[in-house]
């Protein structure tokens, strides 16, 4: 019969013999080496540490994040280690790492293929407080990071995820929406004063006709110094406008007819951004992050990849036509809340009943009121692994809680009120079994149109 416990501690052992032969195994060639400089001894340690990490020996929390080379240099005397620091060091790694190995290799997965996206929009102190953040406010979020998370570029984030591949741990991403002059002006010294990779979301239509906006010639120069820009759609229109009028009426335009006219825009903008900088990401980011599943589809059928405006870390479980991003400006630019969110987890979720084509378009005139066509229907979702203490999940809707329901790996959730006319959303979270102070998240947003069919701003 299968005796898991007794499994698991030979592999405890397995390990823990590792590690005594690879600490052995670093004494002996850095016996033969020792005449050599102190960075020859850095590349032998990482290249060993390396090795365990090439070989799958990851967890959350992973050997190379926290044995520094320069520690155990900071205790050779001339071009002789301490033997005895080196050896205590790797065996206790080697130990710790094998003993807290309780985790199932699903949840490895959803924990070492995670990251942050942070969305800002203008850093400046004379612009809409809603999209703001002040240059010193910025400064303090750029530096927690800098002490705190490994901030890598977008696109490196994206393919890790894609391809299954582990991330470091606290990987955070800088995108910025719009192509505000004032990030050149205050955000991107201290971007390069940082060493900090960062996207921009541009919206080409508008550049050369809105003062507010970077040049092109600033979008060429900001690219060669290493700055990322994407796509945020011609003009920065409202995607969703159009498909429906009063009474969720047909508003003349049916879905096809909207969705090649919203489909050109994006195309149009992919196309100038690339003859301007001579790439091309096909990644967009949704005007005030809104979308229907149509129109995912349609970016999914083309190659591209999308970004929301609700809140979320991305996984594995992610949606690539809706990836979130936690908003870092305005109301949310609090660094001790957002501590919070940096150190969040994608939620696993594995299915929704949420069909997002079908948010209420009847009876927009009483949207705000008590008629049952303008809520909607309990949303379950589905949860991956055995990480998310989902006894503990709580669920909110405009700053309230939200009815819950648990059974077994699924959640459901209510919303008594109706939507409000615009955008909304729902964010759900949960406790880590493994990860003490970290939490799940998850972000279901909704959009409304007015009773002629728009969405406002």
């Amino acid at each position: 019969m299968y005796d898991r416990a007794k499994t698991t501690q030979i592999g405890v052992e397995i390990a823990y013999v590792y590690a005594l032969a690879l600490a052995f195994a670093l004494i002996i060639v850095s016996a033969l080496v020792e005449r050599r400089a102190d960075t020859q001894y850095k590349a032998l340690l990482l290249n060993q540490l390396q090795l365990g990490e090439n070989m799958k020996f990851i967890m959350p929390f992973n050997i190379i994040s926290w044995i520094k080379c320069d520690a155990i240099l900071a205790q050779m005397k001339g071009n002789r280690p301490h033997w005895l620091a080196l050896f205590s060091l790797v065996c206790f790694s080697g130990y710790s790492l094998a003993a807290t190995d309780n985790t199932t290799q699903p949840t490895r997965e959803i924990l070492t293929q995670n990251g942050v996206i942070l969305l800002y929009h203008h850093v400046s102190n004379h612009t809409p407080k809603s999209t703001s953040i002040s240059p010193d406010m910025f400064k303090q979020h750029m530096v927690y990071l800098k002490q705190h998370h490994t901030v890598l570029p977008l696109a490196k984030v994206v393919d890790a995820i894609q391809s299954k591949t582990p991330l470091p741990a606290n990987t955070v991403v800088i995108t910025f929406d719009d192509g505000y002059e004032n990030i050149l002006k205050n955000a991107h010294p201290i971007m390069v004063d940082m060493g900090f990779p960062y996207t921009i979301f541009i919206n080409p239509g508008e550049i050369g006709t809105n003062r507010s906006q970077l040049t092109w010639a600033q979008v060429e120069a900001m690219h060669n110094d290493g700055v990322t820009f994407a796509n945020h759609t011609l003009d920065h229109l409202h995607m969703l406008d159009g498909r429906v009028s009063y009474n969720g009426a047909d508003s003349g335009t049916n879905d096809e007819a909207w969705l090649n006219k919203v489909w050109q825009n994006v195309a149009e903008a992919e196309a100038i951004i690339d003859s301007k900088i001579g790439e091309s990401l096909k990644y967009l980011a949704y005007p005030f992050g809104e979308f229907n599943q149509n129109l995912a589809d349609k970016l999914a059928q083309e190659g591209y990849i999308a970004f929301g405006q609700h809140s979320g870390a991305v996984g594995p479980h992610s949606n690539f036509q809706a990836l979130p991003r936690f908003p870092a400006a305005g109301p949310y630019a609090n660094l001790t809340t957002l501590k919070t969110k940096l150190n969040s987890i994608a939620m696993p979720v594995l299915s929704t009943s949420f069909e997002g084509e079908h948010i209420p378009e009847v009876n927009r005139d009483t949207v705000q009121g008590s008629s049952d066509e303008s809520r909607v229907p309990p949303i379950t979702l589905t949860i991956k692994g055995d990480d998310v203490r989902l006894s503990q999940v709580n669920c909110f809707f405009s700053g309230s809680v939200v009815e819950t329901n648990v059974e077994g790996n699924a959640v459901t959730f209510s919303i008594t009120q109706a939507l409000p006319v615009g955008r909304s959303r729902v964010n759900c979270t949960a406790p880590s079994n493994s990860q003490s102070g970290r939490y799940y998240w998850y972000s279901q947003p909704f959009f409304v149109a007015d009773k002629n069919g728009n969405y406002p701003d």
